[in-house]
């Protein structure tokens, strides 16, 4: 307390004050939004139905491995603004880091019985 100015407020101790309502978050942000849900979601598809044991496990890994690819289509295709949380590092490297994890991963489905 002895740190604070004579002056300070309720709202200067770390609270932020925004007014009455909040802004919802613009078009822009939620759209970058979509395309990491999407893959998040046939990655997850993948391993539910890999979960359900060993005779399904080959479809589960197919699933995510196509859930990588996809993902390494949209960072191909979408600018930078719209690739959300799949950007995370240049273009060429996420596009080929989540290619190459994608192909892996359908050549283990493959091999599965």
């Amino acid at each position: 307390m002895a740190n604070r100015p004579a002056n300070a407020g309720a709202h200067s101790a770390g609270q932020q004050h925004q007014g009455p309502a909040a802004a919802p978050p613009p078009a822009s942000q939620i759209v970058a939004w979509l395309p990491y849900l999407v893959v998040l979601a046939g990655a997850v598809a993948g391993l539910v139905v890999a979960w359900q044991g060993a005779r399904h496990a080959g479809r589960g890994a197919a699933l995510v491995g196509a859930a990588l690819l996809a993902a390494a289509l949209a960072r191909l295709a979408l600018p930078p603004r719209y690739a959300g949380l799949l950007a995370s590092r240049s273009k060429t490297q996420d596009v080929a880091g989540f290619a190459v994890l994608g192909a892996a991963v359908l050549a283990v489905a493959a091999s599965l019985p």
